[in-house]
């Protein structure tokens, strides 16, 4: 069981980059075979957290994920899942040494059991500097692990950036969450001092798990809660010898499931950009590419899973996408909210097909928003006023050549509904003699007349 647990076998540990284009699967990279399912260990994975140059919103993010909710992995609510013993700053009950000394055993080796490093916010250049000398920090000196180089006094604080070097060679799994911490984000924008960069440049292309894993990188800006907390549990599960086909990687170690499409194709206001139509201020519902939405070109699944709850998201409440998820965030997005470069010929394009599309579609809509039975009765069944122009000849050749290429090779259901008879007790009311033209007291209340309204 050692390759099991906290180890693997150096095949797994040599990982042919090259295979699916660069691309990662559970089988590819510490994938377990049947025969080592059933010697599944179920016992709890550790998951130590680590904030460089961040904001914790990724902190947030996470604990407003509900598929699943961070509450039922610690709590070992999860079916399939392993329990998740979370070592967090933010939502730790205990502090100081009694919450560092599981980080000093996991970094000595002594822990006894597997743990999943997980980093938020960039890494900064600061293992270049003085050991006093530190940008972001966790604990203090007396928490560091015996024999390992770090703090230079008792006192002094430690380094998150030593805590990382200590613990991601040891992990089953090192995960990246967040925009700052899989390639840098803000704090690494041009002009910066604190030179961050991303945990995957930290570590080095070479870097590998335990388990043969490359960094993991879950990015967003915030990130969305439950693509965190999903590649987690089916990471754990996973490595714990549960069966699941969800674990695959594209060739910058994102989940494929949740990053391998763009905003563009799953938004909901996408319609607009085929139809040339385009928003001219942000909370508009037309496409937003004009006021600098990069969707068509941004890897993310904000517009389909929403950004707390499955509701919300930037497209959603209409702002503009500004590439949070994407390497070159932000630089090679700015100056924000200024229409992407591409978007004058695409846009422009679809300006000038989009008169087209809109008309050929009004034609469909209005085809398909009369029944037959209005058909065969050139009139429709409806009190609204606007919806009795039936009979408008325009409409009525459009339909006739509509329905000739609708039917063609197959049933022409138009002309059988033809033959089909109308109903007798059509318009029964108006057949009884009832005056539907007449005040009527309803409860003693006045019903208005349609003149009046």
């Amino acid at each position: 069981m050692a390759d099991d647990v906290g180890g693997s076998s150096p095949a797994l540990r040599e990982i042919d980059t090259s295979q699916a284009g660069g691309r990662y699967t559970a089988n590819q990279v510490g994938g377990l075979s049947p025969a080592r399912r059933e010697l599944a260990d179920t016992s709890p994975v550790h998951v130590f957290w680590l904030s460089g140059m961040s904001c914790d919103g990724c902190s947030v993010a996470m604990y407003g994920g509900n598929s699943p909710r961070i509450e039922e992995l610690v709590n070992g609510q999860v079916v399939g899942a392993p329990q998740i013993m979370l070592h967090h700053p933010m939502f730790a009950e205990d502090a100081g040494a009694a919450f560092m000394d599981a980080y000093r055993l996991a970094a000595e080796g002594g822990l006894g059991a597997r743990y999943i490093l997980v980093v938020e916010g960039s890494m900064p250049d600061d293992q270049s500097m003085n050991a006093s000398e530190s940008f972001a920090t966790l604990g203090a000196g007396s928490d560091w692990p015996q024999g390992k180089r770090g703090p230079a006094s008792g006192d002094a604080p430690v380094k998150v950036t030593d805590w990382v070097v200590a613990l991601a060679p040891g992990a089953i799994a090192t995960i990246a969450i967040g925009t700052c911490a899989t390639w840098g984000g803000i704090p690494s924008a041009a002009g910066n001092i604190t030179g961050s960069m991303g945990l995957t440049d930290f570590l080095g292309s070479s870097y590998r798990s335990t388990k043969g894993f490359p960094v993991i990188n879950v990015p967003g800006c915030a990130p969305v809660g439950d693509n965190f907390n999903e590649v987690l549990k089916e990471l754990a599960s996973s490595l714990s010898g549960a069966k699941t086909n969800m674990l695959e990687f594209d060739e910058l170690g994102r989940p494929k499931w949740q990053f391998g499409e763009t905003v563009h194709r799953h938004c909901s206001k996408a319609g607009y950009y085929e139809e040339g139509v385009f928003s001219h201020e942000p909370g508009d519902n037309e496409c937003l590419v004009e006021i600098g939405c990069w969707g068509p070109v941004v890897q993310c699944n904000i517009v389909e899973r929403g950004a707390i709850n499955h509701m919300g998201g930037c497209m959603i409440a209409g702002g503009a996408c500004i590439g949070c998820t994407m390497p070159g965030f932000p630089d090679k997005f700015s100056p924000f909210y200024k229409a992407p470069p591409g978007s004058a010929i695409s846009g422009g394009t679809s300006r000038v097909t989009g008169m087209a599309i809109r008309r050929l579609r009004r034609m469909s809509m209005h085809n398909a928003n009369t029944e037959p039975m209005w058909d065969s009765a050139h009139s429709k069944s409806t009190g609204w006023a606007y919806a009795n122009d039936i009979t408008n000849p325009v409409r009525k050749v459009n339909a006739f050549f509509y329905k000739k290429l609708q039917y063609s090779g197959s049933v022409n259901h138009h002309k059988r509904q033809k033959k089909q008879p109308l109903p007798l007790s059509r318009d029964i009311l108006r057949q009884k003699g009832v005056d539907m033209e007449a005040s009527v007291p309803v409860l003693q209340e006045h019903l208005i007349r349609r003149e009046e309204l």
